[in-house]
This record gives C-alpha cells, sequence and structure tokens, in this order.
C-alpha cells in the first residue's frame, strides 16, 4: 500500500490534526490546546509510522508524564495497530529511565534491583541525618532541605557544586553537607529517589558514550507529550536521545504549565525551535470538549498573559448555556450550593460523576467535603490518602523491597520489629552505627551480629530475623514461587495479619488492605505474565500517583485540585473560593512571573468542563483560622459579562448589605477593570498597620518571632484588615507573613 492510500485512513482528522500525523521527518512542535485531541494525534503520528514502514515498533519512544496517560496511549497505538504496537516504549520519564537504568546503572555504581524511594522514604532518611547534624528542625525543616536538593537535581548541581556556592550562607551550607550525606546514603542502600532516577540516567549517557550511542540508533521517533511540564534534566535527556535521528516531535501548550513548583520550566516549549534548528510549530486549536461561552471565558483569562506562543481555541460545539458566578455569604452557603446543585441535576437526570469540585489549595476542601456528606451525594477526593501510603501497606511492601534490595537499610530498620521480635530502636541503631563504621549494610551487620559486642543481648534476635529474610529472599529466586505466592508466605511466617488485630485500631479495614495489596500482585501477574519480576512490581507501584488510579466509570462526584485536575475532563465543574488571595493565591500577587502561572492554572481549571461551569465565591470566608474578606479574583474579572450569569448574593461584591463603610474598612468592592488593584484597596505607604495585632510594621523595622528568630521587614503591603510583610530573617532566610497571626515583637 502506498503512502497515498494510507493517508486516506486519517480522513476523519481535521486539517491540522493531519498536518501533524503526516509530518514525520525533523523536530517537530505539536502546539495542541485544551481538548484539541492531542492523545489522537500522537496514536494516529505512531500508527502512520509504521504503516509506512518508516521503524519498528521499539524504535518509537513516547514519553508520556502520567502512568495513566501511557496506559491509554499504548492501548489506543495496540488497537490502531495490532501487529507489534506492544513493542512500543510507551511510558513516563521515570519509566524509561527506571528502563535503562536497570540495564546500565552498574556503570555508574548501581546494582539492577536498586530501590526507589518515595517521599515519605525521603523525608524519614533526612530527618534522620538532620539528627546527625544536629540541626534543629524548627529552624531547618527537613522538608525545606529536601525541596532544596530537589531543586539542585532539577539545575543538574552536585552537592559540591551547592557547597561552592553557598559561599558564606550557613543555612546553604548546611543543606549542602545534608545533600552529600543524602546522597551517600543513598548510593549505600542501593537506591534513588524520583529525581536520581531522571539524573542518574543523564549522567549514564554523558559519562559513557557507547551507551547513549546505542539508544540513540535504537529510537527513530522520539514523541514527548505534555512538553510544557519537563524540567532541565527531562529537557537534557531528550536533546541527548535526539541527537541521533533527529525526529523529535514534542506535543504540549504553554497556556497550560502549571507545574513551575516542581521545576518545570515554561522555557522548554518557549524556546523549542530555538534549541531545535529546522524545527517546525503547527497549531492544534479546534477544541472539541467544550461548548463556545466556556472556550471564550478560557480565552478571555489567557490572554492577559504576554509570555505565551498564542492561540485561540475555537470550536464547532453549541453556544452553551453562559457561566454561572455564584456568590455565597460563606463557605458552608458555597459548599451547600455545590451539594444542592449537584442533587437537583441528578434528580433531572445527570449522574453524580459528572461533576468535579476544583479547588487551588487543599484547605478549601474540607467545607465542601462536609457538605456532600450531608447531602448523601456519594463522592472521592483525589490526591488524598494514596492507598501505597497507608501504613500497613507501606509495612508490607518494605518486606517486599528488602526482599528485592537486602542493601535497603531504610525499608529494613521499618520492618525489623513489625511485628514485634523485641528488637527495639536502641538495637537497630547500634547495628546501623557499626554498619557505617566498617562499611556494610545493616542486613549484612544483623547476619552476624554475634560478633559484635554491642549487639550481644539482642544477637539471637537479630540473627533469627535475618534467616526469616533470608528465607523469603530464596523463595523470589525460585522460580516455582510467583509473588503471589510470595506474598503469602510473609503474611504466613510474619503473622502479620494477628499483629493488626491485636495492635491497631479498624483492624478489619487495614486487614482489607492487605488482602486489596493480594489482589493489586494477582493483576500484575496476569497483566506482564513472564515479565512480571518481583522489582517490576516494585517499580510499577513507587511510580503511581493518585490520579493513575482515578476511576472515571464510578457514580460519584470527585473533588481535587486544579493541579491534579489536569488531563482530565467533566460534564460540570464548580471552580470555588475564585477570590483575590486564595486564587490567584497571596504568593502570587507579589510576583508577575507568579502570576502568569495562575492565569495558566485557571485556563486549565476553565477548559476541564464540557457543558456546565460554576464559578463560585464568598463574601467571608473563614480560612487558616481566621475570617477574611476577600475581592472577587481577577480571573473573573477578565471573562466578558457577555458570558457570565450571576447568582446567590446578588449585590456588587462586598458592598450594600453589608453596609459601605464596613465594604471600605475590609476593602472589597469591584473595581473597574482598567484600575485593578490586587489587594482591594488603595495603596498605602511601606508604614501598614496592622491594628489587631497591636503593632504598626514598616519597612526597615527589626522583629522577633518565636520561632524564626529576628529579621528585618523588607517589604509590607495592606490586605484587607491585616498586612502581608516579607521578612528576612537572620537564621532562616525570608518568610513571607500576615502581621496579625505572627505574634512578632517588634524591637
Amino acid at each position: 500500500m502506498d503512502t497515498k492510500e494510507i493517508r486516506k485512513h486519517f480522513s476523519k482528522m481535521n486539517d491540522m490534526q493531519q498536518k501533524a500525523v503526516f509530518h514525520t521527518e525533523g523536530p517537530l512542535l505539536i502546539l495542541a490546546g485544551a481538548g484539541s485531541g492531542k492523545t489522537t494525534v500522537l496514536v494516529n503520528r505512531i500508527a502512520y509510522i509504521l504503516q509506512c514502514g518508516l521503524c519498528k515498533p521499539w524504535e518509537i519512544l513516547a514519553i508520556t508524564f502520567t502512568n495513566k496517560a501511557a496506559s491509554e496511549l499504548k492501548e489506543r497505538i495496540c488497537r490502531s495497530v495490532p501487529e507489534g504496537g506492544a513493542d512500543i516504549w510507551a511510558s513516563t520519564f521515570h519509566s524509561t529511565c527506571a528502563r535503562i537504568l536497570r540495564r546500565f546503572g552498574d556503570r555508574i555504581g548501581y546494582g539492577s534491583h536498586f530501590t526507589i524511594y518515595d517521599t515519605d522514604d525521603q523525608r524519614r532518611l533526612m530527618k534522620d541525618i538532620l539528627k546527625e547534624l544536629n540541626v534543629d528542625e524548627k529552624m531547618l525543616p527537613h522538608r525545606k532541605v529536601l525541596a532544596a536538593i530537589s531543586s539542585a537535581k532539577d539545575e543538574m548541581k552536585t552537592p559540591e557544586q551547592m557547597k561552592a556556592e553557598s559561599s558564606f550562607d550557613v543555612r546553604q551550607q548546611t543543606i549542602a553537607k545534608a545533600y552529600g550525606i543524602y546522597q551517600k546514603k543513598l548510593k549505600d542502600a542501593n537506591a534513588m529517589d524520583f529525581d536520581d532516577m531522571l539524573l542518574n540516567t543523564v549522567v549514564l549517557f554523558e559519562e559513557n558514550k557507547d551507551v547513549l550511542e546505542l539508544y540513540q540508533r535504537q529510537f527513530k521517533y522520539i514523541m514527548v507529550d505534555e512538553y510544557q511540564d519537563t524540567n532541565r534534566v527531562q529537557y537534557r535527556f531528550v536533546s541527548l536521545l535526539a541527537g541521533g535521528y533527529g525526529n523529535i516531535c514534542v506535543v504540549g501548550d504553554d497556556d497550560q504549565s502549571i507545574y513551575k513548583f516542581r521545576g518545570a520550566t515554561i522555557e522548554n516549549i518557549l524556546s523549542f525551535e530555538d534549541t531545535f534548528k529546522s524545527s517546525s510549530v503547527i497549531r492544534l486549536e479546534q477544541n472539541y470538549r467544550s461548548t463556545k461561552n466556556i472556550l471564550a471565558a478560557a480565552n478571555d483569562v489567557i490572554q492577559n498573559n504576554k509570555q505565551r506562543k498564542g492561540k485561540t481555541l475555537w470550536t464547532q460545539n453549541e453556544e452553551g448555556d453562559k457561566i454561572t458566578l455564584h456568590t455565597a455569604y460563606g463557605e458552608r452557603e458555597e459548599a451547600k450550593f455545590i451539594a444542592d446543585t449537584i442533587l437537583e441535576e441528578v434528580a433531572k437526570g445527570a449522574s453524580f460523576s459528572d461533576f468535579a469540585i476544583l479547588y487551588r489549595m487543599n484547605a478549601q476542601s474540607n467545607a465542601v467535603e462536609q457538605a456532600l456528606a450531608r447531602a448523601g451525594v456519594p463522592h472521592r477526593i483525589i490526591g488524598g490518602h494514596r492507598f501505597y501510603d497507608r501504613e500497613e501497606i507501606k509495612d508490607m511492601t518494605a518486606y517486599l523491597q528488602v526482599i528485592n534490595n537486602p542493601d535497603d537499610s531504610l525499608r529494613l530498620s521499618r520492618i525489623i520489629n513489625k511485628p514485634k521480635r523485641g528488637i527495639g530502636d536502641t538495637t537497630v541503631g547500634k547495628a546501623l552505627d557499626i554498619g557505617a563504621g566498617i562499611g556494610e549494610s545493616l542486613f549484612e551487620v544483623i547476619g552476624h551480629a554475634s560478633d559484635f559486642p554491642e549487639l550481644s543481648r539482642a544477637s539471637k534476635k537479630l540473627m533469627d530475623f535475618h534467616s526469616l529474610i533470608s528465607g523469603f529472599i530464596e523463595a523470589a529466586n525460585n522460580d516455582d514461587v510467583s509473588l503471589g505466592e510470595l506474598y503469602n508466605l510473609i503474611l504466613e511466617h510474619t503473622d502479620y495479619k494477628n499483629y493488626l488485630k491485636a495492635e491497631k485500631e479498624n483492624a478489619d479495614e487495614r486487614i482489607e488492605n492487605i488482602d486489596e495489596l493480594l489482589s493489586n500482585i494477582n493483576t500484575f501477574e496476569k497483566d506482564y505474565e513472564d515479565e512480571a519480576s518481583l522489582s517490576a512490581f516494585l517499580e510499577e507501584i513507587s511510580l503511581q500517583t493518585d490520579i493513575d488510579n482515578y476511576d472515571s466509570s464510578a457514580d460519584c462526584a470527585v473533588m481535587m485540585t486544579l493541579h491534579s485536575s489536569k488531563g482530565l475532563e467533566f460534564p460540570t465543574v464548580f471552580l470555588i473560593g475564585m477570590e483575590e488571595g486564595i486564587f490567584p493565591s497571596i504568593a502570587a500577587l507579589m510576583s508577575g512571573e507568579e502570576l502568569d502561572e495562575e492565569h495558566r492554572l485557571a485556563y486549565v481549571g476553565i477548559t476541564r468542563a464540557k457543558k456546565k461551569l460554576y464559578l463560585t465565591c464568598t463574601k467571608s470566608r473563614m480560612l487558616f483560622g481566621s475570617t477574611q474578606h476577600n475581592k472577587l479574583s481577577r480571573f473573573v474579572e477578565e471573562i466578558s459579562e457577555n458570558y457570565l450569569e450571576r447568582t446567590g448574593v446578588t449585590k456588587a461584591f462586598g458592598s450594600a448589605d453589608m453596609g459601605a463603610s464596613s465594604a471600605a474598612k475590609i476593602g472589597i468592592g469591584t473595581a473597574p477593570k482598567t484600575a485593578y488593584n490586587p489587594y482591594g484597596v488603595k495603596k498605602q505607604a511601606a508604614s501598614a498597620t496592622a491594628a489587631s495585632s497591636g503593632n504598626s510594621y514598616k519597612v526597615g523595622d527589626r522583629v522577633r518571632h518565636k520561632v524564626f528568630g529576628i529579621g528585618l521587614v523588607i517589604k509590607a503591603e495592606p490586605m484587607g484588615k491585616d498586612t502581608m510583610m516579607e521578612i528576612s530573617f537572620d537564621s532562616v532566610g525570608t518568610k513571607t507573613l500576615m502581621a496579625n497571626f505572627s505574634k512578632m515583637e517588634k524591637l
């Protein structure tokens, strides 16, 4: 079949989609607007390449950002190309890197059974390190240290480089020292965190030209989805691989770049044409998801950003309902409106699963969750307590991790006395110290516990535990023992279920979770058959996110943050808390770049809706223990009145029924768009007062905070009845605080 005949199979696609599918050679940027069918384009582009015989299936690398997206992509490819579709490399960045590192990790000092540390493992390890360094957690929280390390890895900086750049900054020097110890402990445990998996693959390529050239020769066509969310390391990884054939196609939308806090850099997509010379750009602007009114609102909001490639979504869908802007008195009334609306629509024939409630921060979810529960609306919170984060599940997976990688001392420490075996923390600490002194893992030390006088009292218990784990390792290495059988052996020989019954509340629920894990293992073995190894299972669960488990067929409303909603769509969407200081966030009001990202986040939220969009706000809101009177969000103000209908408290936002003087005091009211003031009040001099705190603060004041110590006020902005201040503290750096609730002493 010639190319002309093959192209007839793609005639149902629109002109720009076809253009993207048929453009196979050289660098290509596909700017795919929300709901424009980018997955369809990716699938058909791969099918077209294979049908034209341009390469073998395993010579295509397709990278996505979630396991869910990767699974969907592979499933659709297999339907389009039954012969060989399963051989395509379609996976996330982390899964792709893990596959490469399992094969060549020994080149940079890692065994093929390396462990992947999740967030909880990282925190436990860093807490131990900060204790070793005698660092006060209040002065330098472990989360801050881990965030700094993650940022350093995104920028491909080593501990030594971080130390060199810290100059005389004691705080940064401490972080650099902790970074070095952290990396050593990971390496000793044959473990990596999520950032390491990306960075180590780049290091592997840069230090081993033969490995890089092997994969450059293999991947004739490289495709990357959600390119606007890539960070510097991911950009480097893709650039290195594309150095072979140069056939790199990236799909993304600069207007949906919302993960800067995770290290994503929008510059990757904005500068694609400069980076990859002779590249082409194709825009997908026809939206198949939303109504005309919803798209018009989205375009109104995003056009306020200047740093963008530029495109305008359009649709042949119906005009649809206007967007409802509902103003409630408070957050409970806001939540009740949402619950009542859902029940009314379900009574008319809608399904509960048609509805999504999206919010800027998790703290907003409480009132809505309570209202839905009271109204009997079935619902699920995405991003809540992940199945694999539950204590009993982490215990059982820790057993599996240690069996797979006995050098993993962190996981071994977790289970050495679970169930109780009379092995206390003091004994474990001594064993870890011995291991550090002689360069051996905890597992090796406890296997020879009788050789160390410090462990003499607990030596039998330690060696018995070593024998137990060794027996599990032997079973795992037996080809006749399935993963499910291995799991049952662990349950049987540890008596873990009886431990739960004796020690834990909600034992029945925890045991159900333990049984559910067995179901997951059995499903994994069924899906992967001969490739269902223990290390592969552990890798899959460690790279899972809560969104990967989202079941769109379950008949319940969903609640999630705006960030979690990316890539999803719903017939009806509620965007709640549309108020200045909430959405956009307080932090964004202080920075042009941050505000641009908030605009993109609003654009993402609006374009999740297919048929109906509700925007809600309140006249007063209890949040973080204080009552706030916020101005209407600028994102609502930016939407033309032609697309809005107002319900609820329909008087001007923050006026009339509260009394003019009251409204003036709290700084709310509808301001003209031409003179938009993000704080809702006229700007005062820098000597803004925080009346209820009994102090007035101005730039240059020295203050003492009970946790952060002594600092200098470098910025003070009035915000309603309070003052938002930036303070440079001597010991912990710059913090943004609200004066009324910071309980500071002016010096």
